[in-house]
């Protein structure tokens, strides 16, 4: 009866109780996937102002280091305030991630974490009207290996995160020695094209089998609010069995 009334009150303020659980909360999921596979070092690639980072700390508990990369100024700065304040968090040199290096042009949603490479559709834009591109910033691009290869240490046992609105597979594209080293990989997937020109979901998950990855979860993350299709989750794969 307690639960079904803090469950109730916690409704009307727009809030959801569960419990801390794998079956039943991707914080908890996530922490017992960190844990079987024994991951002491996770790449955060599309960091934003490190929103991902924060979640690992307060909410999975993971206690190992963290390295973020980010490429838009205005997120990099904070993000790089952030991290200060936590001796296993670094921040990589400024910079986009992709398939070589060269300078490349990033379009500037207005809610920041909608930022790509690509242009948005229109069915992006209409599900989160705060998304809409306000202007352009011109960064260096370089590869994942060009950038990460420093950070990895003998013991180190590595989770891949990849958040970057539709321009994943160009990332992988550039990390083909990161992922030779990496037991695990969490990718941003779109279910329909919300970006021209980005794989979808189904093409992503059969690149990641290729690769030696099997699927181990699924966390959804963006859905059209009107009608509650999904349109982006997080999936997380692994290589090999833990232990």
């Amino acid at each position: 009866m307690v639960n079904d009334v803090a469950k109730r009150l916690a409704r009307a303020l727009g809030l959801e109780l569960r419990r801390f659980h794998p079956a039943s909360s991707p914080a908890a999921q996530l922490r017992a996937m960190l844990a079987a596979h024994e991951i002491n070092l996770v790449f955060d690639v599309g960091a934003n102002t490190g929103q991902f980072g924060r979640e690992l700390r307060w909410h999975v508990g993971y206690g190992g280091r963290i390295v973020s990369f980010e490429a838009m100024s205005a997120p990099y700065d904070i993000l790089s305030r952030r991290a200060a304040k936590d001796k296993l968090w670094e921040v990589a040199p400024r910079a986009a991630l992709g398939e070589k290096s060269g300078i490349i042009k990033i379009n500037v949603a207005g809610n920041s974490v909608s930022s790509s490479v690509l242009p948005m559709l229109d069915v992006h834009a209409s599900a989160a009207p705060d998304s809409l591109y306000c202007g352009t910033e011109t960064v260096r691009m370089a590869t994942l290996d060009s950038l990460a290869l420093g950070y990895f240490r003998e013991d180190s046992i590595a989770l891949l995160k990849i958040d970057t609105q539709g321009y994943e597979s160009q990332v992988l594209m550039g990390a083909p020695t990161v992922l030779n080293r990496v037991v695990g990989v969490q990718l941003e997937l779109s279910l329909i094209p919300l970006y021209s020109g980005q794989k979808l979901m189904p093409e992503m998950m059969d690149d990641m089998q290729g690769l030696g990855f099997d699927l181990w979860g699924i966390v959804p993350t963006f859905a059209e609010p009107r009608t509650g299709r999904m349109l982006q989750v997080d999936a997380i794969f692994f290589r090999g069995t833990p232990g």
